[in-house]
C-alpha cells in the first residue's frame, strides 16, 4: 500500500497537477494531505475542488485557517497578508465552511499527520531542528507522524537521541519513532524549486522524497495577472 503525503499546495495548481500525475505512474492508491491547500499563488479554487475531490484525509494549515475565517491577519508578512485577503475573496462559503471543519491531527492508517507540531498543532510552531522535533515526539504516538508548514523537507529520527536532516530514501525500522516534512507542493524554501512530496510504501516500509519540474513559468503568470504580490512569483524559481 503506497501513500502519496502532499503538503503546503499553496493554490499551486500546475505543482499540484505534476505532483497527482507523478504519484500515479509511482501507484499510489491512497493519498493524505498536511494542510495549507490555500494561499500565496492564483488558484485556490481549484487546488481545493481536487484535495476534495479525492476525499483524502487532510489536516487544517495555518493559512487554510486564515483564508476561512475573518480573524485579523496578525503576525503575516505583508506578502502573505495580501494572499490571504485576496484568497478569502475567491473561495465559496461551502470552500470556507470545508477549510474549518478541517482537524488539526489525524490518525491515517497507523500514520498520523498535522501541519505545523505535535506539542501545539493549533499554535503553527515551526520545527527546523532536532531540539523542536524533540518535543513533538513527546506527543507522537504512532511509528511515523507526516509535518509540513516550513517548507523544507526533513526527516527527524528518535531511538536513544533524535537525529535529522535531508533525505532521499530510508527505510522505517520497528522500535524508532520518525517525524517526516516532506517538503512543499507549491512553494518549496530549501533552494530547490522543484515541487516536493513523499511517498510512504507501508508494505516495503519505505519513505521517499520526490522532486518534480513543472511549468513555473505559467504560475508566476497567473499571479501577476492576479494582481498578487510580484515578490510571490519571483520566490518561485528559487525556491526561496
Amino acid at each position: 500500500m503506497k501513500y502519496a503525503i502532499l503538503a503546503d499546495i499553496h493554490a499551486n495548481l500546475e505543482a499540484l497537477e505534476t505532483v497527482l500525475a507523478d504519484s500515479k505512474e509511482q501507484g499510489c492508491a491512497h493519498y493524505a494531505c498536511l494542510g495549507d491547500v490555500v494561499g500565496y499563488n492564483a488558484n485556490p479554487k481549484e487546488c481545493l475542488d481536487i484535495i476534495r475531490s479525492m476525499n483524502m484525509p487532510c489536516v487544517k494549515g495555518n493559512h487554510d485557517d486564515y483564508a476561512s475565517s475573518e480573524t485579523p491577519l496578525e503576525g503575516f508578512n505583508p506578502h502573505a497578508t495580501a494572499a490571504i485577503q485576496w484568497t478569502r475573496n475567491h473561495l465559496t462559503d461551502d470552500d470556507r465552511h470545508w477549510l474549518k471543519s478541517l482537524r488539526y491531527l489525524r490518525l491515517v492508517a497507523n500514520f498520523s499527520i498535522v501541519h505545523a507540531t505535535l506539542d501545539g498543532p493549533k499554535r503553527w510552531g515551526y520545527v527546523f531542528d532536532k531540539f523542536a522535533a524533540a518535543t513533538s515526539f513527546t506527543y507522537q504516538n504512532t511509528g511515523v507522524c507526516f509535518f509540513g508548514h516550513t517548507h523544507v523537507p526533513a526527516a527527524f529520527i528518535r531511538d536513544s537521541v533524535v537525529r535529522g536532516g535531508t533525505y532521499s530514501k530510508f527505510r522505517v525500522e520497528p522500535g524508532r519513532k520518525y517525524f517526516v516534512n516532506v517538503g512543499s507542493i507549491g512553494q518549496p524554501r530549501d533552494g530547490n524549486p522543484k515541487a516536493s512530496y513523499a511517498i510512504y510504501d507501508m508494505d516495503e516500509g519505505t519513505i521517499e522524497l520526490r522532486r518534480l519540474e513543472y511549468d513555473i513559468a505559467k504560475v508566476q503568470k497567473k499571479i501577476l495577472d492576479a494582481g498578487l504580490p510580484e515578490r510571490l512569483a519571483d520566490r518561485l524559481a528559487v525556491g526561496k
